[in-house]
């Protein structure tokens, strides 16, 4: 496999794994801890426990994906910037993840909010948002850092 294509499975596997693990954070944090809200709000509970799961499982799902990516890249040392791909990657796709399920099912479906029922919901939705917004600008920063060195591969 080529040094470029070894560069795009860790540049894809990382974007994934970042989305997957941003998204695993939301259910942990959002979803049990907190319990502001389920995935489906208009439900009974058990709704509200089938849409979480559904989700978990999708975002398991990115995250092996992204891991299995990550391995069939070969170790991101090997390559000038590798880690620094990783680490943009890893947060650009988080960021991604907040920007899409922000949008989507906050905003244009409005299936849920960050914290329903709060006077200052919409606050927590935009701040949900910018998030997202700070760590993809964040990724791409790491990323740009060294750019032009050219790729070598130790063996």
């Amino acid at each position: 496999m080529s040094i470029h294509s070894k560069r795009k499975l860790i540049h894809i596997g990382s974007f994934i794994l970042g989305f997957g693990f941003l998204g695993a954070l939301d259910g942990i944090i959002f979803h049990q801890l907190l319990q502001w809200h389920s995935v489906i709000m208009e439900t009974d509970r058990q709704g509200q426990i089938v849409s979480d799961g559904v989700f978990h499982f999708a975002v398991t799902i990115a995250l092996v994906a992204g891991g299995v990516l990550l391995w069939l890249g070969d170790n991101p040392t090997d390559h000038a910037r590798g880690i620094k791909l990783v680490i943009g990657g890893f947060l650009i796709g988080g960021g991604t993840f907040n920007l899409v399920e922000g949008i989507i099912n906050h905003h244009i479906l409005q299936i849920h909010r960050v914290k329903p029922g709060d006077p200052h919901a919409l606050a927590y939705d935009l701040a949900f948002l910018a998030s997202g917004i700070l760590l993809i600008l964040i990724g791409r920063v790491i990323k740009r850092q060294g750019k032009g060195k050219r790729d070598v591969q130790i063996n």
